[in-house]
């Protein structure tokens, strides 16, 4: 049986990684400098590659800063201390999001048949 749950992309481009968050290539970079658990690998010419950690890891940086307003020190500070809880939370807030689209989109459905 074919599992869909697998990743297909190994890795990801600063500009596809950019895009899913909203964010620009440049902070990105800066990101990378300010949050060492931000680490994407270089390929021959510089061009970076993330790996579907760095992308999670993205992904908690930007709850942090973007999402709860702290600043890059605060952010620092989290993920230090209790990097896995906020992790985890962001988890459940994707999957209650996740959950909240499905229920819209079957509403629509139901609204359209009326």
């Amino acid at each position: 049986m074919l599992n869909t749950n697998k990743k297909v992309k190994l890795y990801y481009s600063i500009s596809e990684v950019a895009q899913k968050f909203g964010v620009t290539e440049t902070l990105l970079r800066y990101w990378e400098k300010e949050f060492p658990n931000i680490h994407p690998e270089k390929g021959g010419r510089g061009i970076r590659q993330y790996s579907q950690e760095d992308v999670d890891q993205v992904e908690l940086v930007y709850n942090l800063v973007k999402v709860r307003g702290l600043t890059l020190q605060g952010a620092r500070d989290a993920i230090k201390s209790k990097g896995v809880k906020v992790k985890s939370q962001i988890d459940v807030i994707n999957r209650l999001t996740h959950v909240r689209n499905e229920l819209q989109a079957i509403s629509k459905e139901l609204n359209g048949l009326v």
